[in-house]
């Protein structure tokens, strides 16, 4: 075998991580690429080719399945990773070494004054291995791909099927069109998935966390959109308009950090809401004040139902409308000590997008109002799906001119269901299996999580029984370019468990994996959960 010893693993990791698998490049398919000659040649898949698939995916990427199957067994685990990683941007001066992990180490220690003094200690201890996905999350498929060794030696009494997919550091694509296809093998080769344990690193709770922990679920993420139309007026006339930014700025107060929105379960608590993008929609600069204007939140979740966070989400807007007209009477009183006029109408309606849809309907006729959306899904070009997402908004709303000043609830891609097996038997008992035995052989304390923090793909392991549709049938890229699997021929529900390795600094350019812990510890670790997972059904 070739991938078992920290030596080995660590000579594997280093060869994932050369490849610049940014999410989006031409890296990125090359990795998969690269997955599926290592695994191509070994025996096993010699005689049975069936069983390692490259898949196309619809934008031309790929995810890959390898299937180590026993005969006349059913139960498997599923094993989850991917490949892809953030860009390299932040590593500045050493971006053209971010994944090349021997002459990045190299480079630090010549230069370790740059470093941070912890850093610094850890570049010098030779215990860490540096480099652009070293922990998020290539060491993780690496482990996985030793796992899938020991499975082609028979060491498993049960079925191993490895999924690795891309994209999964921006909409979680590759997961998306890859469940489908294991609910297809779970028919094709007789399978029962029994559990699905990915190996996404364990996360800091806080800085200079030295706790090893497990989950038994992820947390789930929201990306609520406002889109704000005001009324168009020259600078010179302020008070004949609405300024956009204006109406913006108020849901931002309102929103940001709003602990309100913070869930608590079992002790975890999920972080409260924070903006990643604000503007307004101008296109050029003029004297005309934005009318248009944008702003999207990320919202994480754990036990808040759909319908709970929607209501939510619109109450605030709504108490954002009632501010905004509030506080443009004010500033109108306040200006008419000089001036003596008749102010304008500015209450500030609050529609969802199914409402604009309608709406947009009612004003120009059905057939009008799909053309516009044809057209606009026609000419999406190069926008991402947050821009298209906010596009296609903006057209619909400048149909309903007579409905403005408005706010417009919407949500974007990328869409986390929360998901937890804190409760279920299988996994339980696993866990306890796990860390008794990780305190015996190892004199370690797991600590189980219940929601992983990092958001991961395990997310879409538990569609079948996911309530959404407040969230999809308010979302305008929603079976046009986006969707989930649904209903029984396509999700699946499947038991979800994560164990990993052991880094530092994910997404920055200090990221580094600790490789005592992740090539010593983890690998028995991860073949005792597996095989803990095979037997739970006995």
């Amino acid at each position: 075998m070739n991938w078992q010893t920290k030596e080995e693993l660590r000579e594997l990791l280093v060869s994932l991580v050369q490849y610049d698998s940014i999410t989006g490049s031409t890296g990125e398919v090359a990795l998969a690429e690269y997955l599926y000659y290592l695994l191509k040649d070994r025996p096993y898949f010699e005689r049975n080719p069936e069983h390692l698939t490259l898949h196309p995916m619809n934008d031309g990427r790929y995810f890959l399945t390898a299937l180590v199957k026993k005969e006349d067994i059913a139960q498997a685990v599923l094993l989850l990773s991917h490949f892809d990683v953030v860009d390299i941007e932040d590593y500045g001066e050493f971006k053209h070494m971010a994944c090349k992990p021997n002459e990045l180490l190299d480079s630090f220690l010549e230069k370790k004054d740059l470093l941070p003094e912890h850093v610094r200690q850890d570049a010098e201890s030779g215990d860490w291995l540096f480099g652009r996905g070293a922990m998020d999350m290539k060491a993780g498929l690496t482990v996985q791909l030793s796992m899938l060794e020991r499975a082609m030696e028979g060491q498993f009494d049960g079925n191993l099927l490895l999924v690795t997919v891309p994209d999964e550091e921006v909409n979680s694509q590759g997961m998306l069109e890859a469940v489908p296809v294991l609910k297809e093998w779970e028919k094709k080769h007789g399978l029962r998935y029994t559990a699905c344990v990915n190996c996404e690193p364990m996360f800091e709770k806080f800085p200079g966390d030295s706790n090893q922990y497990i989950y038994s679920g992820s947390i789930g993420k929201v990306l609520a959109g406002f889109f704000c139309k005001g009324i168009e007026t020259h600078v010179g006339e302020p008070f004949s308009g609405l300024n956009a930014n204006l109406m913006v700025s108020e849901i931002n107060r309102l929103l940001e950090l709003n602990v309100s929105y913070c869930e608590e379960a079992d002790g975890e608590i999920t972080p409260p809401p924070a903006n990643l993008m604000q503007k307004d929609l101008k296109e050029a600069y003029s004297v005309q004040t934005p009318h248009t204007a944008v702003t999207l939140f990320n919202v994480l979740t754990m036990k808040r139902s759909a319908s709970e966070l929607h209501r939510m989400l619109l109450d605030t807007a709504k108490k954002a409308a009632i501010n905004i007209a509030a506080n443009i009477q004010h500033k109108t009183l306040d200006f008419q000590r000089f001036e003596s006029f008749q102010p304008i109408d500015r209450n500030v309606s609050v529609l969802t997008f199914e409402e604009l849809l309608d709406r947009a309907r009612q004003r120009v006729g059905s057939s009008e109002a799909e053309r516009v959306l044809n057209y606009t899904f026609a000419n999406k070009g190069s926008l991402g799906d947050r821009d298209f997402s906010t596009k296609i908004v903006s057209e619909l709303a400048a149909l309903c001119k007579e409905d403005a000043p408005l706010i417009v609830l919407f949500y974007s891609p990328p869409f986390y269901p929360a998901v937890t097996s804190k409760e279920d038997r299988i996994i339980k008992k696993a866990v306890e299996q796990l860390t008794d035995y990780a305190s015996e052989k190892h004199g370690l304390r797991l600590k189980e999580v219940q929601y992983f923090p990092g958001l991961s793909d395990l997310s879409y392991l538990q569609l079948e029984k996911q309530e959404v549709d407040a969230y999809t049938s308010n979302m305008p890229l929603y079976n046009r370019g986006y969707s989930l699997p649904s209903g029984k021929e396509q999700a699946l529900f499947v038991p979800v468990l994560n164990v990993g390795p052991a880094g530092k600094d994910p997404h920055k350019w200090t990221e580094r994996l600790n490789m005592p812990y992740s090539f010593e510890i983890l690998p028995d670790l991860l073949s005792f959960t597996i095989t803990a997972l095979l037997k739970s059904h006995k």
